[in-house]
């Protein structure tokens, strides 16, 4: 084969190599938000749909024509760790009233190309009224109005729907404010990504009922549809989750990490999104040099909860199993050291307050567990160990 032959094929999977790490970081991409990155994965779409569905079996969806690719990442079971956000300037998480006023818009949006922030308001009054176990939606009050705003700027984002004259915002301060939209019905239906259509799940099924995927069999299934599962359940949750730790899983998980085919498979999925694979006896983590395919990071002084996470970690790394006692006690030593640090914590039960931002911080990063009230680090959190001169051990 040539240099220039070589060149190619290099420069081919350099580029599936970032494309599949953009679409883990972003679902969506749109062309109008980055053109670069849409085009990249429109060029390659064939060898990233086929990449998708062998390691993780998730769906690939790009549309050029519509200007977006989508993928739609399934998990082996519900979670809360990633909610859908504010795009406002808080960016709190949704709470139960702000999902249900999108699954409502995103259902009315479905009856028409074009629409007005009015009369898409008048008609989730209509459709909450009809359903027995929405609360009615009352736009003439100011948090219902701040309800449904979250929800229009959300389908804003993904491009669900584009605001052609007016201003989303301008509904907070005024019922009567006019804001025309064009609506893409075909992204509205993408959005959902529920292998199960919550219309066919019983309210008494619970949300698992939506995670269900006939391509495992059920409970009844082959022996090559359990290996397909323990194949794509372990590289999704080492796609989704920052470290998996093998007393986390599920013995077919470990059977499947422990064969040869898939240490060799895992090794290869990792190689091919251009990740580093670290195995070690306590688990597993795949490190994104560049950081493309993560939605947060760690360490990062970009929130107060991570800085203290990182600052309270040490303690957990060097005194071993502490109590939430003991990290309210150094969250309000911290406070009291800088005193122009954590303004929003700089109050009558801020420590304790800071204390548990950043052990939930800690947790969803795998590198601390709580149990009843006491805190242990975990393996991971022994590469932020503070090095006081010895080398840095590092056990995960």
């Amino acid at each position: 084969m040539s240099s220039l032959a070589n060149q190619l094929v290099r420069a081919e999977k350099e580029e599936i190599a970032r494309a599949i790490r953009t679409l883990l970081g972003r679902p969506l991409v749109s062309l109008h938000d980055d053109p670069a990155a849409f085009d990249l994965i429109r060029k390659r779409r064939q060898p990233l749909i086929q990449w998708f569905d062998y390691f993780c079996g998730w769906r690939l969806v790009v549309e050029p024509r519509q200007g977006y690719a989508r993928l739609v990442k399934v998990r082996s079971a519900p979670s809360a760790t990633r909610p859908a956000r504010r795009r406002r300037t808080t960016r709190a998480p949704f709470d139960r009233r702000r999902y249900t006023l999108l699954c409502l818009c995103a259902a009315e949006l479905l009856g028409s190309p074009v629409t007005t922030i009015g009369m898409l308001a008048q008609r989730l009054v209509q459709a909450a009224a009809v359903e027995a176990d929405v609360p009615p939606f009352d736009p003439v009050r100011s948090d219902e109005r701040a309800a449904f705003v979250d929800a229009l700027k959300l389908l804003e984002h993904y491009g669900a729907v584009t605001a052609m004259d007016g201003a989303t915002d301008s509904y907070l301060a005024d019922e009567d404010a006019k804001v025309l939209y064009r609506v893409d019905t075909t992204r509205v239906i993408r959005l959902l990504a529920a292998p199960v259509p919550p219309s066919r799940v019983a309210p008494s099924e619970g949300l698992e009922a939506l995670t269900v995927e006939a391509r495992y069999g059920g409970d009844e299934p082959t022996e090559t549809q359990r290996n397909l599962w323990a194949r794509h359940s372990l590289i999704r949750r080492l796609l989704d989750e920052p470290v998996v730790y093998r007393d986390e899983l599920t013995p077919a998980q470990l059977a499947y990490a422990a064969s040869l085919t898939g240490r060799q498979i895992l090794r290869r999925a990792a190689e091919e999104a251009g990740f580093v694979l670290e195995d070690r006896a306590e688990g597993f983590l795949l490190v994104d040099p560049d950081a493309t395919a993560t939605d947060t990071k760690f360490p990062d002084d970009g929130s107060h909860a991570k800085v203290g996470a990182l600052l309270m970690l040490d303690l957990l790394v060097t005194s071993g199993p502490v109590t939430i006692d003991r990290l309210d006690t150094e969250a309000t030593g911290l406070l009291g050291r800088f005193p122009q640090w954590a303004k929003a914590y700089q109050s009558d039960g801020g420590g304790p307050r800071l204390a548990a931002d950043a052990l939930e911080v800690l947790e969803w990063f795998g590198l601390a567990r709580r149990t009843g009230d006491q805190v242990t680090a975990l393996p991971a959190a022994a590469r932020y160990r503070v090095d006081r001169g010895a080398a840095v051990q590092e056990d995960l």
